[in-house]
């Protein structure tokens, strides 16, 4: 298998109110019977029915956990940046769970939730560059 993650789907309970909270950070996607398509740097970000998602998947569609044990990240190239994509996602309709501060690895980030829970981190670690397009350029870990 090559590292390569080409599509994150996102289960949502309710897809237009997911849409408009997306749409609301600056996200434009096309909806495409009953799924929403974003198209992000190397990859896609894709919003489709919870109950759908899971039964595609082979899975029972359970109650949702207070943490799914995933988070997705957002890396920004200012502290400023991190706190304004966290005040747009709340503006939005969602969560701040953790506000913004210098975390325990020396880097400014805080975590907002989405309204169906899914959590993203939003982060300024300036060991971490991001290129013209946006695309995250992991550092040299001398491994």
């Amino acid at each position: 298998m090559e590292q390569r993650i080409s599509m994150v789907t996102l289960g949502v309970a309710d897809l237009a109110r997911a849409t408009h909270f997306y749409a609301a950070l600056g996200w434009r996607g096309t909806e495409v019977q009953e799924t929403v398509f974003h198209q992000a740097v190397g990859l896609a970000l894709v919003l489709w029915d919870r109950g759908k998602l899971a039964a595609d998947c082979g899975l029972p569609d359970a109650a949702p956990a207070p943490f799914g044990g995933i988070a997705l990240a957002h890396n920004v190239r200012t502290d400023a940046e991190v706190d304004s994509v966290l005040g747009a996602a709340a503006r939005a309709g969602g969560t701040v769970t953790r506000p913004a501060a210098v975390n325990a690895i020396g880097f400014y980030s805080g975590v907002f939730t989405d309204p169906d829970g899914h959590a993203w981190e939003v982060a300024h670690n300036p060991g971490f560059t991001l290129a013209e397009d946006g695309a995250l350029i992991l550092p040299d870990f001398g491994g």
